[in-house]
């Protein structure tokens, strides 16, 4: 029976525990935006190239063409 009420003190503790964490993440901003995470990813690639020489991307071509 001491175990069950030792098990249920660490389930209270360790659910004050989460809560703490999310209203921490939330007071930090951690969830101001939800919706450019997701799309970020889309948009990746097009970044990248932008970024990189124009040789690069044409070295990148020539092995992506080269493989087939």
């Amino acid at each position: 029976m001491n175990m069950i009420f030792l098990l249920i003190g660490f389930s209270i503790v360790l659910a004050l525990v989460f809560l703490l964490a999310f209203f921490w993440a939330s007071r930090t901003g951690q969830n101001d935006d939800l919706y450019t995470p997701g799309v970020r990813i889309l948009f990746d690639d097009e970044l990248m190239q932008e970024h990189q020489p124009e040789e690069e991307i044409h070295r990148k071509d020539d092995e992506d063409h080269k493989s087939c």
